[in-house]
């Protein structure tokens, strides 16, 4: 198979698993009245697209899934379709470029650690601007009142979330990928790799707990 072919049918792929991470019922994971946000792990995928062909691979799999759910599943329209589509690239684009430049464990924690930061800023000021016209009952006054309680702790925590179980998964993708020979074999894992990855897996396994306490403590499952 040619490899443009063989990277075509990847990005395919990857599409519709996260389109289907997408419409799966999602997790409610912050909340303040009138408004409820859900996570899905959609992103990890887009992210591990692009990680393995860059920022640009990213974008088109995050524009693709954004209309899938657009004409599917979506109830928000036009301005869900604007919404998926301004976070998946804030988010993924900027990890793979990071990553695209310095193509270690390093540079994925700092590309996926500026994604989240960045994903999040831009997502505050997309949410003060869309909010007040998705929902009648607020006004742009309470959507500001709300970017703190509501939409930044929900950006931290689910692109928190999805960058540590990127670090989980994103090796093992890519080695089931060269097994298939849809990807070429192009690096050997060390002793001193396999050291790194474990140090990798613990760390991730805890933002996760992290994440899932803080989620529990603001949903009232757990009192302190």
């Amino acid at each position: 198979m040619h490899t443009k072919t063989k990277k075509l049918a990847v990005l395919a792929m990857m599409s519709a698993l996260a389109f289907v991470l997408a419409a799966i019922p999602r997790v409610p994971l912050v909340s303040v009245p009138p408004l409820t946000l859900r996570y899905d792990p959609k992103d990890v995928i887009i992210i591990i697209a692009g990680f393995i062909y860059g920022p640009l691979a990213a974008f088109i799999v995050t524009v693709v899934v954004s209309f899938l759910q657009f004409i599917s599943v979506s109830f928000t329209g036009y301005i869900g379709l604007i919404m998926n589509i301004a976070s998946g690239t804030a988010f993924c684009c900027t990890a793979a470029f990071i990553y695209k430049k310095k193509r270690t464990v390093g540079g994925a924690i700092i590309g996926l650690s500026v994604g989240v930061v960045f994903a999040t800023a831009v997502m505050m000021l997309m949410n003060y601007l869309v909010v007040p016209i998705f929902v009648a009952r607020v006004s742009r006054e309470e959507a500001a009142l709300l970017l703190v309680p509501l939409f930044m702790p929900f950006n931290l925590i689910s692109n928190s979330l999805n960058a540590a179980l990127t670090m989980l998964t994103y090796k093992h993708v890519k080695t089931a990928l060269q097994s298939a020979r849809l990807m070429p074999i192009t690096e050997n894992t060390s002793h001193k790799d396999k050291r790194i990855n474990y140090g990798i897996i613990i760390a991730s396994i805890l933002v996760i707990l992290v994440c899932v306490i803080w989620v529990l403590i603001h949903r009232g499952f757990i009192s302190l």
